[in-house]
């Protein structure tokens, strides 16, 4: 465990305490001091402080580093379809029916668990015990490239290019329904489902801004081949903003309807992750990668050409 003391100046007067730690601690990212700060490991003055704290001159500020856990995760030899790899980052194309990192139910054969294999020790641990590397992820039946950091300070750079919006998300999908317009965009905040836990919704108590830009690809009656960049990333973003004006993902049996037939073995929603840009974190170089449609993908849109 490490304790870090600081006084605060005029300079930091009415910062918010996350703020002014992550400006201080340079190796940890804001979401990763936020939750510290959620977990009372935060005082001013001696007192238990929340993130949105703002601070006053001659304050002391007093956080609690807990040690890093070494992850109980069992190395898998899982094959891995490495699209880019260096000492810093690692780019895979994520298949379908793979979890990203352990969790309930998923202890084995996830992403997580083929890193640990491929990496060995050569992963950043900023995100705690089960998701060494990860600075994002996308869900379990949803294909496409994911982004691994292999070091701490890799995984704070990026994180920092997550938090500014400014990494390139481009994704690929089906829906139901004709889009009435070419181009748009969804800028509903999200959060998590006010009655079912497991769900995301536009009409959260509390949520916060996600944005999803849109395009129509092309145009097939029932269906739309539609193109969509993040500029937020919350969970479930893509699926949950779409399903909110009534175009959701085709396969898509939790935000979807489930009892639509199609003519497709969908096995989960049609979205695909597509293309990834980021700036490197030693190089400082915009980097750009892109994944080709998956089998199951590209059947289904033929069957929709006909």
């Amino acid at each position: 465990m490490e304790e870090r003391l600081f006084a605060i100046s005029s300079e930091s007067t009415n910062m918010r305490i996350d703020k002014f730690l992550s400006e201080q601690l340079k190796d940890s990212t804001r979401s990763y001091l936020q939750k510290l700060i959620k977990d009372d490991k935060a005082y001013v003055n001696g007192k238990i402080v929340k993130a949105n704290y703002r601070l006053s001159e001659g304050e002391e500020v007093r956080i609690i580093i807990p040690e890093l856990i070494e992850p109980n995760i069992v190395a898998e030899d899982i094959a891995l379809d490495i699209v880019y790899e260096d000492d810093d980052v690692l780019v895979v194309n994520k298949p379908k029916d793979m979890v990203v990192h352990p969790s309930a139910g998923h202890y084995s054969g996830t992403l997580v668990n083929a890193l640990m294999f491929h990496c060995k020790d050569n992963l950043s641990g900023i995100n705690g015990v089960l998701r060494p590397g990860i600075v994002h992820r996308i869900d379990m039946d949803t294909t496409g490239l994911l982004l691994i950091c292999k070091n701490d300070k890799a995984h704070q750079f990026i994180s920092e290019q997550l938090y500014n919006h400014s990494i390139t998300r481009k994704y690929r999908a089906v829906v139901w329904n004709n889009i009435s317009d070419d181009v748009g965009t969804i800028d509903k905040p999200i959060g998590r489902h006010p009655n079912e836990r497991k769900k995301m919704s536009t009409h959260a108590k509390v949520s916060k801004e996600a944005i999803t830009h849109y395009e129509v690809l092309e145009r097939f009656g029932k269906f739309c081949y539609i193109e969509c960049v993040l500029e937020t990333g919350r969970t479930h973003q893509i699926r949950v903003h779409l399903a909110s004006i009534g175009h959701p993902l085709l396969g898509d049996i939790t935000y979807g309807n489930a009892k639509a037939k199609t003519p497709f073995n969908t096995k989960g929603q049609c979205l695909h992750a597509m293309v990834l840009g980021f700036i490197h974190p030693r190089t400082k170089e915009y980097m750009e990668f892109e994944a080709p449609l998956p089998e199951y993908f590209e059947t289904i849109l033929q069957k929709l050409r006909g």
